[in-house]
């Protein structure tokens, strides 16, 4: 939906089940980026490379970071990753980059390939595969763009680039079985297992596209709102356990 505003509510519930799950001092630090058709790439890219670079000015443990985002805020998350890894930089800088990586990433149905035939309308999904199509090529701004992977991550299948972009504590994929963007997220998944990365996958049985934010606003009693963002706050407890003291920062992007 683009503004964190929007997600507000799913933020402030998930503060407070990161705060019962033992953290004692979580803080979440959600990026407003300029959306298309106002701006393209790469200035919504260098919005989170900015972002990211402040949340390490405060954090000095990047490993306490746990990157977040759903849909092309997700998409955003995963450029981030390559781009902090990227071979051209220079063996120090990209050594000193590959310090500064997150400790993990929870990528809720993230559209990882912005245009493929894989893309495809479902019965039950809400997202049309022809608009994200005109979307995702607005938002590349051309059409050679589109084959580079800090654009269209999905298109990147240098496995030793992602085992390097991999946060120190893996991947975690959300998404549901009846989506859109379930084919390309589970070639994804398996790229990134093939290479050795730490991956948790939860793809939701019938449910569609970013599932945890709309079952937060549409299910019908507080256990099944809050499955998700329960759910993720689970996965992250297992790779980033709380520290008393210390401030635990989940990056996000909507």
């Amino acid at each position: 939906m683009g503004s964190s505003y929007f997600y507000l509510e799913f933020l402030l519930g998930w503060l407070e089940i990161l705060q019962k799950a033992g953290y004692h001092n979580p803080a979440i630090f959600a990026l407003e980026y300029t959306l298309v058709p106002d701006q393209i790439y790469p200035l919504q890219l260098q919005q989170t490379v900015a972002g990211y670079e402040h949340l390490c000015s405060i954090i000095k443990d990047p490993g306490r970071i746990c990157l977040a985002g759903d849909s092309a805020g997700a998409t955003l998350q995963l450029s981030l990753l390559l781009y902090l890894s990227k071979a051209s930089f220079s063996g120090r800088e990209l050594e000193e980059r590959q310090q500064r990586k997150p400790g993990f990433a929870t990528l809720i149905s993230p559209w990882a390939t912005l245009v493929t035939p894989k893309n495809r309308d479902t019965p039950s999904d809400y997202l049309n595969a022809d608009s994200l199509h005109l979307y995702g090529r607005q938002y590349a701004g051309s059409i050679s763009n589109l084959k580079d992977p800090l654009v269209s991550p999905g298109v990147c299948k240098d496995g030793e680039w992602w085992t390097r972009a991999s946060p120190s504590g893996g991947f975690c994929f959300m998404y549901g079985s009846e989506e859109v963007f379930g084919p390309q997220v589970r070639d994804l998944v398996a790229l990134l297992r093939r290479n050795g990365c730490a991956v948790r996958v939860r793809e939701e049985p019938g449910q569609v596209h970013a599932w945890p934010v709309v079952s937060l606003f549409l299910a019908n009693t507080l256990g099944e709102r809050t499955k998700g963002l329960r759910d993720l706050t689970k996965m992250i407890r297992e790779v980033i356990e709380p520290v008393e003291g210390l401030i635990d920062g989940i990056g996000a992007g909507s």
